[in-house]
């Protein structure tokens, strides 16, 4: 049985005001009109967090450990039907080949494509949906990479190219996490580079996934349009299962 503890739904819901009110702010700062979206981060938290966090009102939240997402959707699947279509899910996780299809039967998003070789993977899984599979293409901006995932920006264009190609999944944009040890402002600038490049040849594809808990007014202020929040929400993470 999924139980939502009233002391927790309330420190959830202090947490959650308070990023969007830091969100409000950066918009209002950086001159936008629009707020960018919200996806709260529930890795490594429990199904029941999840559930408080769609009914105070958050529709979209993010995972990245394929078997974790597995066992949420199964539980949802069992005891909240209600929310297997909202919130929207998301995958921000490095993604290993032998576990795309199944990760592509469990969320609306794709974040983190980054290789040529998922394509056809995720192609193929996208084909059995009722929609096609939303993909977003992940940015290194690692100027020496650190194995955290991501697609060089001269390689962009060609795995742009053939993710266009496919039926089973649509272009929705880029991604990107700000390399440790630098200035966010300064990389997110080259990701703002990246992606006026990016737009010219897919101008469709305007999704722009940046920011954290730390960075997120950075992000917002080169104009992100989705925020991936999870510590500043949930507190410290618990150890990995």
């Amino acid at each position: 049985m999924i139980e939502v503890d009233d002391e927790r739904r309330a420190e959830l819901a202090t947490r959650l005001e308070q990023v969007r009110e830091r969100i409000t702010s950066a918009t209002r700062d950086a001159g936008r009109d629009e707020e960018p979206t919200l996806v709260v981060v529930t890795k490594f938290f429990p199904v029941s967090d999840l559930v408080a966090l769609a009914e105070l009102g958050v529709t979209d939240v993010g995972e990245s450990r394929e078997q974790e997402l597995h066992e949420k959707v199964d539980s949802l699947r069992e005891e909240r039907p209600d929310l297997l279509k909202a919130p929207t899910r998301h995958f921000i996780g490095q993604l290993q080949s032998k576990k795309a299809k199944r990760v592509a039967s469990l969320v609306d998003v794709v974040q983190s494509l980054d290789r040529p070789k998922l394509v056809p993977l995720l192609d193929a899984a996208g084909g059995e949906r009722d929609t096609p599979l939303e993909v977003l293409l992940q940015v290194d901006l690692e100027e020496h990479s650190q194995g955290r995932g991501g697609v060089a920006p001269a390689e962009l264009a060609a795995l742009a190219d053939e993710v266009a190609q496919a039926s089973g999944v649509t272009l929705s944009g880029l991604m990107a996490v700000a390399p440790r040890g630098e200035e966010p402002e300064r990389a997110f600038e080259r990701l703002a580079a990246v992606r006026e490049s990016f737009l010219a040849d897919h101008p469709a594809a305007r999704v722009l996934s940046a920011g954290m808990s730390g960075d997120l007014e950075a992000a917002v202020k080169i104009g992100a349009t989705h925020l991936r929040v999870g510590s500043a929400i949930l507190g410290s993470r618990p150890a990995a299962r």
